[in-house]
């Protein structure tokens, strides 16, 4: 059946799944529509995983390598501005501006072009995962008895990178995309009446000075290996009554490295920092950290499977010098298995990813499937 489907089927798909987006762990139509058109390929399984994720499984008459090939099945929590799409979202304030739908097309579509060879060994797996964004999905993923049981050899996987010519190929060995964790700080003094300030203690001059001592710590460099980042996200301080000079303060702060090492010491360096200032201002403190993701480090064979296959196909192929600065959760695999991310262009124009105005590109479906289709190829068939 699956050789009577075209291109157009599959960017119908993507349009489907772009107009009817889903967040983190919530996934559950998407999930089913996935299941619905992947049923048409007759994988061997169909597995349930994390919650909402999908593995559909192509098993070789003869025992082999178990390869992986990745998506992610959630949107994103932000307002569409793509208002003369015909497929625009209809959910208010969610949309697929990081191209999610895009990249499940790409994995459907290499279900097609499997099903029309099917492995002559081992397995090859087709992961859906859910909570990409913000609910580390792949966590759950690699600690779930499903993904245990495959045990997968290799996996692969792909994000389009707007800015980059379509079709190229982008990838590195070790650190492809930076680790990063949030600090949420918390700062206690002593509230007082708004007209005499200076009997209590608001702890908004430490938090100022903590920002800038954070900065300044990541814009030196000073003692890390390599490239480090500190982003303020939100302070919430006091509440609307003019009368009360506020002794709460709630702070977040993103920090990232290139390498995991730095990451741990950017947090050792951030909370001296937090312990020193709150004492010098005479304050409580406390800190937490949330949405913790380590380095993607790309093993050195996989790189050089992309690498072959990108050829293979004659696409335009690039050596990065530095990893990306976004972080991702595909690192949860690569800590436990061997695996590579890649990057794919998908457009020098096209607006950045998390735009309001992003639209990821139909036109890079079949040949960002087909250079997993040429991995594939080379280790089972």
């Amino acid at each position: 059946m699956s050789s009577s489907i075209n291109i157009q089927d599959f960017i119908n798909l993507r349009r489907t799944l772009h107009r009817y987006p889903e967040l983190s762990k919530k996934e559950t139509e998407t999930s089913r529509r996935i299941s619905k058109f992947m049923r048409q390929f007759d994988p061997d399984d169909e597995i349930e995983v994390a919650g909402t994720g999908k593995m559909f499984v192509f098993k070789g008459e003869q025992p082999g390598e178990t390869l992986m090939f990745r998506c992610e099945l959630d949107a994103l929590p932000i307002q569409e501005r793509s208002h003369n799409l015909a497929y625009r979202s209809s959910i208010p304030g969610v949309s697929h501006l990081c191209g999610h739908d895009g990249h499940m097309a790409i994995i459907a579509y290499l279900g097609k072009l499997i099903s029309e060879n099917r492995p002559k060994k081992g397995k090859v797996v087709l992961l859906f995962q859910p909570a990409e964004e913000n609910l580390l999905g792949a966590k759950d993923v690699v600690e779930s008895p499903e993904f245990h049981k495959l045990s997968p050899d290799y996996i692969f996987s792909l994000h389009n990178i707007p800015g980059e010519s379509k079709n190229k190929v982008l990838v590195k060995e070790g650190s492809y995309t930076a680790a990063s964790c949030g600090i949420t700080i918390n700062l206690e003094g002593r509230t007082s009446h708004a007209a005499e300030p200076e009997k209590g203690n608001n702890p908004y001059f430490a938090a100022t000075k903590i920002i800038e001592a954070v900065h300044d710590l990541t814009t030196s460099g000073k003692g890390f290996n390599n490239h480090v980042i500190s982003t303020l996200i939100y302070i919430r301080l006091g509440e609307i009554s003019f009368g009360v000079s506020p002794s709460d303060l709630e702070m977040g702060i993103t920090l990232r490295a290139y390498e995991n090492t730095d990451l741990d010491l950017l947090c050792e360096k951030t909370e001296s920092i937090v312990a020193n200032k709150a004492h010098i201002y005479d304050l409580a403190y406390s800190h937490k950290y949330s949405e913790e993701y380590p380095a993607t480090l790309n093993a050195p064979e996989c790189v050089e499977m992309v690498k072959n296959s990108a050829h293979a196909l004659q696409l335009d192929f690039k050596t990065m010098e530095n990893p990306n600065n976004w972080s991702e959760d595909f690192a949860y695999f690569t800590a436990t298995n061997k695996g590579v991310q890649f990057g794919f262009g998908a457009g020098e124009d096209l607006p950045n990813l998390h735009h309001p105005a992003y639209d990821f590109p139909d036109d890079i479906i079949e040949p960002a499937a087909k250079v997993f289709y040429e991995i594939y190829a080379s280790k089972l068939m």
